[in-house]
């Protein structure tokens, strides 16, 4: 037989990063840096803004929902990389990668919706400043996260049951360092049309109706700030509102290019750099992004460490 049916599909072999063992020493001490500093600078923020009564504000909750989204993020691949380039390539049974994608494309669809619950969040304090307090209180901003992760959970359910159910052809090895769910469907020995259409169908109903809803809200913001009369507004307005729109241009510019294609136009060469951009330096850059010209959050930094 020329094909394997999913109950006989048992585990896939992971090849990493590279194959090359003198970059494979160099590029395990970058990618360690990389993922130690995103947990830590993820985990900071967490901690300053929890320990500082001044940062209890809608903003600085949603910002602690995308640190710890972010280090989930980067977990769900991380440690495996760095296993690839200590060990070479390495074992995964076949739940365990489903698991992984499952899990990796759940986080990634929540911070899609997180991003847009942040811009909303910046539309309301800078657009409707009045009614800011009464839109955007506790009961309000737990509910929209709640929201983000229940959709995040629950959108790649459909896409990873199908996968699932998919057959794949001898070899089972992946030219990746994680399961990602372009690699597995170029593994695949069925026709693929069904999924790309699912995976159209579901983007055009939630990540491109996301990034289309958080350029408007922006559009509206910067509209805002321009009519507004005190230069140290704007300047403030301009500097919380620029690292938001950096972070989901960034992430929602790379995502978009690696799933929102079919799985024919996989280029190896090309896919395995921007995976490495979104699952390791996007959530290690998002902390920085947020808190380098935050003064806000800077004086909160200085207090905590005065405290101990």
């Amino acid at each position: 037989m020329d094909t394997l049916n999913q109950s006989k599909t048992k585990e896939f072999l992971l090849l990493g990063m590279t194959d090359i063992p003198l970059l494979q020493a160099p590029l395990f001490i970058v990618f360690l840096i990389i993922y130690l500093l995103g947990v830590l600078a993820n985990l900071l923020i967490i901690i300053v803004v929890c320990l500082s009564p001044s940062l209890h504000n809608p903003m600085y909750f949603f910002l602690c929902n995308l640190s710890l989204l972010d280090i989930s993020y980067s977990s769900v691949t991380q440690p495996q990389l760095l296993s690839t380039l200590v060990k070479g390539p390495v074992s995964i049974s076949f739940p365990g990668c489903i698991t992984q994608l499952y899990v990796f494309l759940s986080l990634a669809c929540t911070e899609f919706v997180s991003l847009k619950a942040m811009s909303y969040d910046r539309y309301v304090a800078i657009c409707k400043p009045l009614h800011y307090a009464v839109l955007m209180d506790k009961r309000r901003c737990s509910l929209l996260a709640t929201i983000c992760w229940l959709v995040g959970f629950l959108d790649p359910l459909a896409h990873t049951l199908v996968i699932a159910n998919l057959t794949f052809c001898k070899p089972h090895i992946i030219n990746h360092f994680f399961c990602d769910w372009s690699v597995l469907l170029n593994l695949s020995c069925v026709d693929q049309t069904f999924i790309e259409i699912m995976t159209y169908v579901v983007g055009s109903v939630v990540a491109l109706p996301a990034f289309k809803l958080t350029l408007i809200s922006y559009v509206f913001i910067i509209s805002a700030i321009l009519k507004s009369h005190s230069a140290e507004g704007r300047q403030k307005a301009f500097s919380t509102c620029a690292s938001h729109l950096t972070v989901v241009i960034l992430f929602y510019g790379t995502v978009l290019v690696m799933h929102m294609r079919p799985s024919s136009k996989y280029l190896l060469t090309q896919d395995k750099p921007l995976s490495v951009l979104y699952t390791a330096i996007i959530p290690m850059l998002n902390p920085l992004i947020y808190t380098l010209r935050n003064k806000d959050f800077k004086n909160a930094l200085k207090k905590t460490q005065r405290l101990k």
